[in-house]
Parts: structure tokens; C-alpha cells; sequence
């Protein structure tokens, strides 16, 4: 009898029909599935990238940390913010090889901790750090949270990045 049944489904081309549209089906899933997965892919790519997740100089982004954060902005950004200067600018570039103009202190950031008493006495007032490529600042940042410090803001590629902005430096006699 499942001869003549099988039979039938082939002459009537019913079952072949089904079988076949199963199959189609079965066959869509994984495609389906796939495009959803690379458009899911796509959209988390965009909103990284809109978050400031590039690597490139960024403005704004914010970097969490232990204790706290600090906000990384570009050359640009703390040029304008030098127009108005209500912060302290902490150059902590280890050994000195020049600053920005308007620079407040400099601090090298493995001597931040011996010389706390030379930053703001207020834990809420602004201070940018920069360096000369941006590492040194952010291990700066980093130590500045640990003292205490919650509005703090790093130049993203230091006095590179400010140099490459077609901005100078000074040379200052400090040690």
C-alpha cells in the first residue's frame, strides 16, 4: 500500500510539489537568517562608530576607567577652549620637550602623586592633560581619578595631534 501511495504522489506530482516546497522553505531559513545577522552587524558597527569606538582622533569620547572616566577631545576642541581658559592645562609628557601655549603646570604624570599639592585644591575643577602622543596622558587621567578628580579631559594625540593641527609649541624652562 506505501507503494501505491508513493506511487500516486509521483503521478499526481502533488507530493513532489510538497516535497519541493518544503525543501524551498528549509532552504530560505538559512539565508533569512544570515541577512538578519549581517544587518544586525551592520547597524552595531554604525552605532560604534558613532559612539567615538574608532581609532582614530575623536571628540568627546568618553573612556571609562577605574573610579570614574575622562573625556578625550581633539585639538580642535581644546583650541577653542583655550580662547575662554577657565581649566587647568597639565602638560605630563615625561621628560619635558616643550607645551602648549597656556599650559598651567607640568606635572611628569609618574610624579602626580608626590605632587598632588600642586593641582586644584577643588576634585570638580576642570583639568585638561595631554603628553606627546596621548599614553602617558591617559595613564595621568587614570591617576588623577584615583586622587579624586571628576571632570577631567585628555588631549587625544597630545602635542602630536596639536602640531599636526598646524598649531605651534613653546619651549619653557621647566624641569
Amino acid at each position: 500500500m506505501a507503494g501505491k501511495s508513493a506511487n500516486r504522489r509521483q503521478a499526481t506530482g502533488r507530493g513532489t510539489k510538497a516535497q519541493v516546497a518544503t525543501s524551498s522553505r528549509r532552504a530560505t531559513w538559512p539565508w533569512l537568517v544570515g541577512g538578519i545577522a549581517v544587518a544586525i552587524l551592520a547597524v552595531a558597527v554604525v552605532l560604534v562608530m558613532a559612539m567615538g569606538g574608532s581609532s582614530g582622533p575623536s571628540d568627546g569620547t568618553l573612556v571609562r576607567a577605574n573610579g570614574g572616566s575622562w573625556t578625550n577631545i581633539s585639538a580642535d576642541t581644546l583650541a577653542t577652549k583655550l580662547e575662554n581658559k577657565d581649566f587647568t592645562l597639565l602638560n605630563v609628557k615625561t621628560p619635558y620637550i616643550g607645551e602648549i601655549r597656556g599650559t598651567d603646570l607640568y606635572i611628569p604624570y609618574n610624579d602626580l602623586v608626590a605632587r598632588a599639592d600642586q593641582l586644584p585644591t577643588d576634585k570638580g575643577a576642570p583639568i585638561v592633560v595631554y603628553c606627546r602622543s596621548g599614553n602617558e596622558s591617559a595613564i595621568a587621567s587614570q591617576t588623577l581619578l584615583d586622587l579624586g578628580y571628576t571632570n577631567i579631559e585628555n588631549l587625544d594625540g597630545g602635542m602630536n595631534a596639536w602640531a599636526a593641527s598646524g598649531r605651534s609649541l613653546v619651549q619653557l624652562n621647566r624641569s
